[in-house]
C-alpha cells in the first residue's frame, strides 16, 4: 500500500504519531483507520463488480449487432412476422 515508505519511516509515523495522540487513543485510531479502509475495499470491490457484469452485458449486445449487420450484408435476413 505504501510501495516508498521504508520500516524507518513507518516507526517514524508511528512514534510521532504516539507523541501527538497518546498511547491511550492510537489504538482507537487504527480500528477506526482499518473500518474506513475495509469500508472502501468493499464499496471499490462492487464498483468492479458492477463494471464487470456493465462490460459484459456491452459485450454480448455489441455480439448481437454484429450477427445482424452480417445476415444484412449476406442478404439472409429474417423476416418480421
Amino acid at each position: 500500500m505504501f510501495p516508498n515508505l521504508g520500516m524507518g519511516e513507518l516507526v517514524l509515523i508511528l512514534v510521532i504519531a504516539l507523541v501527538i495522540f497518546g498511547p491511550s487513543k492510537l489504538p482507537e485510531m487504527g480500528k477506526a483507520l482499518g473500518r474506513t479502509m475495509n469500508e472502501f475495499r468493499r464499496a471499490s470491490a462492487a464498483s468492479f463488480a458492477d463494471f464487470e457484469e456493465v462490460t459484459k452485458e456491452v459485450k454480448e449486445v455489441k455480439e448481437v449487432i454484429n450477427k445482424e449487420v452480417n445476415q444484412i450484408a449476406n442478404g439472409t435476413q429474417k423476416k418480421p412476422n
